[in-house]
């Protein structure tokens, strides 16, 4: 059984301009968001340089790495790191502030 055979699709959107992309469970949300043709900053893509730092208005995401590159606070206060973060619903981001 191959990796997308059990990976769920959610729907993605980036505010404020309400761009809309598939979110698979299965890859970073930054990936999905490149796949949908979504313009979002990124850098290093393992979770240090916080150069894809943004906001989780709605929806859950799970990390596969122990703990990515945010404080407990921002975590706390759903800031999240897309090119680490997988979408475990549907999700709505905002650029970090």
């Amino acid at each position: 059984m191959s990796t997308h055979d059990t990976a769920k699709i959610f729907t993605g959107r980036s505010q404020p301009d309400g761009q809309q992309f598939d979110a698979w469970s299965n890859q970073p949300l930054l990936l999905s968001m490149e796949q949908g043709q979504l313009d979002w900053p990124s850098s290093c893509r393992n979770g240090t340089c916080r150069t894809c730092f943004g906001k989780l208005e709605s929806g859950q995401v799970r990390y596969e790495i122990e703990w990515p590159g945010l404080s407990a606070d921002e975590k706390e206060d759903g800031y999240i790191l897309p090119c680490v973060a997988y979408p475990c619903s549907d999700v709505v981001l905002h650029p970090g502030d």
